[in-house]
């Protein structure tokens, strides 16, 4: 798979839902025109724009199948994550985290940094209760970034989350899903939950040259399926 064209920093944008987290929140793309187009079939990260309405999600791209119900692990105590890791798409990261700027925007990782992800930290903590949202890059002006396959996972896949605890989070993907930024179902991906799952976001789709951005998100959903002393 092709990877993007280096040049241009393209961010996740996805309007976090009240219900949530109490505020708008949207991760910009950085309004940059690329060197050049990006290859064809390269790996579609999303790019969101809040949802009208909570739940009002059109989906950009058919849904992936979703994962057989696996009994969900007693939730953890809250930790900071300190390093993601997807074997099965290469990803082996560390965190930062994320903040709303005054604006109710929610910053986006440093641009310069290819393989970083961003943990909402106001938010739920991965492996604490509730949907803990985990946002990267699918490319910046160095190249592919650490989201560029996100994507391609599938349901079952495995995703690592250590923490500042000692403790490893193992989540199992329970579906992969591409929706159009100007119907982003923000309660279905940040609405409150009765167990631990995770959302990991990134931009996806076609980019448009005249928005500067990708029209779609690409949402991973996974739940938490057990623990681990690291």
């Amino acid at each position: 798979m092709a990877g993007p064209a280096a040049g241009t920093s393209r961010l996740l944008r996805a309007g976090m839902g009240a219900a949530a987290v109490g505020l708008l929140l949207i991760y910009n793309s950085v309004d940059v025109a690329p060197s050049s187009d990006p290859g064809p079939g390269q790996a579609a990260p999303p790019a969101a724009t809040a949802s009208a309405s909570p739940g009002d999600a059109a989906p950009a791209a058919a849904a992936k199948p979703t994962a057989a119900a696996a009994p969900a692990a007693p939730a953890l105590k809250r930790a900071k994550p300190t390093r993601l890791r997807i074997p099965q798409i290469a990803v082996d990261a560390p965190f930062t985290e994320l903040t709303v700027n005054p604006t109710g925007e929610l910053n986006a990782p440093p641009p310069d940094d290819k393989n970083l992800v961003g943990w909402y930290r106001d938010g739920a903590s991965p492996g604490e209760r509730g949907a803990a949202v985990v946002a990267g890059h699918v490319d910046t002006s160095k190249g592919p970034a650490v989201f560029l396959l996100l994507s391609l996972l599938v349901p079952g896949n495995k995703v690592e989350v250590q923490r500042a605890d000692g403790t490893v989070a193992v989540f199992s993907v329970d579906s992969v899903e591409t929706f159009a930024k100007n119907a982003f179902p923000d309660q279905r991906v940040y609405g409150k939950t009765t167990d631990s799952q995770l959302r990991l976001i990134t931009c996806g789709g076609v980019y448009d040259k005249k928005r500067k951005d990708y029209l779609d998100n690409v949402v991973v959903f996974a739940h938490l399926e057990s623990s681990r002393k690291a």
